[in-house]
């Protein structure tokens, strides 16, 4: 059976006390688990840094659901990988810068929740994200995991969250994401 590691990377704010990225992290576990052992992570909760070392080496596939603030990764989400990803385990050295990474083979992927509403995307240079697509400015994110060798899946996003009155719909469009880029894929996870 395939290995998947469940991040939450949420932070709890009064304004934002996570309930959203808990439940699709809970609905990931579900929707996957036929397909899938699972061990979980709730950052929030606390966590041992050699045992999320060893999840990770146990994981074929890492999600990490989690909010986006001020265009970035929650700064516990940050400090998790600041702590876990280490030299010599994570990544070496290597002829090419990035090229060093550990977790080749293994895929991860993004399932974030965003404040801006889809239209805030694939716009123009004139609006504030300068026409830029939710993969782009989850670049840094992105090269951190290349960075350890970890292959993309694409990103699921959740617009609008600080807004959102109902969850049916997102879990209405997660389940064929993923389905086609987790379980059907599957042979070549």
């Amino acid at each position: 059976m395939k290995k998947l590691l469940m991040i939450n990377g949420q932070d709890y704010f009064e304004r934002a006390q996570g309930r959203l990225n808990e439940a699709m992290s809970k609905h990931i576990g579900d929707f996957t688990a036929q397909e899938f052992e699972i061990k979980h992570t709730s950052i929030s909760e606390g966590y041992g840094i050699r045992e999320e070392i060893e999840k990770f080496k146990w994981a074929d596939v890492i999600i990490i659901q989690t909010p986006i603030y001020w265009f970035s990764l929650p700064g516990i989400l940050k400090k998790y990988i600041d702590d876990v990803f280490i030299p010599d385990i994570f990544f070496g050295k290597s002829k090419g810068f990035g090229q060093g990474g550990k977790f080749n083979g293994k895929k991860y992927m993004l399932s974030v929740t965003w404040g801006a509403s889809e239209s805030a995307f694939n716009g123009t240079k004139e609006d504030f994200l300068e026409g830029l697509s939710e993969e782009q400015v989850l670049f840094p994110v992105h090269k951190t995991f290349e960075y350890c060798g970890l292959n993309r899946l694409p990103t699921f996003s959740i617009y609008s969250s600080m807004k959102l009155q109902e969850l049916d719909p997102y879990i209405t469009k997660i389940q064929p994401h993923l389905q086609k880029h987790l379980i059907q894929s599957g042979e070549s996870i």
